[in-house]
């Protein structure tokens, strides 16, 4: 564990968890410049860590759970902090948090039980996180530039959020259903075999 924990990638990957804390002060002090600065090289060392995966070979069981764990946090922590100082609307972050808390809770469950050990990212997943990704630097921007197309970016780029929490939201849940019945079905059907 501690020889994958001094990989590269996976250093990259703490890095990205050590800028939490330097980026919550940053929106709490108002420097939303510096804030900004931080989330964006949150997101070079977010891309350079998955690019180093691939080229060194690196790829590791602990990234592969540290790497998303690190983005929820960041975003999470951003959506908080912004909504705190009401940047974006309150709405937006429950919104946001109740998806993930609702799939954590499921996975968990269902990992725990032993229904359950693979989890894959959805194509829609994907796309909520990229749409999170580009809110809260365009959120950011606005504070900094109060121009008319920095506010309709933050404004619709909020939008596709909403629309791709509630659509990935509920294509995790009928996926989940569909290989849960899917699992059931080859059980029975090897139940009846033997």
């Amino acid at each position: 564990m501690l020889r994958q924990l001094r990989s590269a990638p996976n250093l990259l990957t703490l890095m990205r968890l050590i800028f939490v804390p330097f980026v919550v002060v940053a929106i709490q002090q108002q420097n939303y410049t510096w804030a900004l600065v931080i989330f964006v090289a949150a997101g070079i060392t977010d891309g350079l860590d998955g690019l180093l995966a691939r080229v060194l070979q690196q790829k590791t069981t602990l990234g592969q759970y540290l790497d998303p764990i690190a983005d929820k946090l960041l975003l999470s922590t951003m959506f908080l902090m912004l909504s705190i100082t009401h940047i974006i609307r309150w709405p937006y972050t429950i919104l946001v948090f109740s998806r993930d808390i609702i799939i954590l809770i499921v996975c968990t469950l269902l990992y725990a039980t032993g229904t359950m050990k693979v989890f894959r990212p959805t194509w829609f997943g994907k796309a909520n996180t990229a749409a999170q990704i580009i809110s809260v630097p365009l959120a950011l921007l606005y504070q900094i530039n109060r121009s008319d197309w920095a506010r309709l970016g933050k404004r619709w780029s909020l939008y596709l959020t909403v629309a791709l929490t509630v659509v990935s939201g509920v294509h995790y849940v009928w996926r989940l259903a569909f290989d849960l019945r899917h699992a059931g079905a080859k059980e029975g059907g090897s139940a009846a075999g033997s």
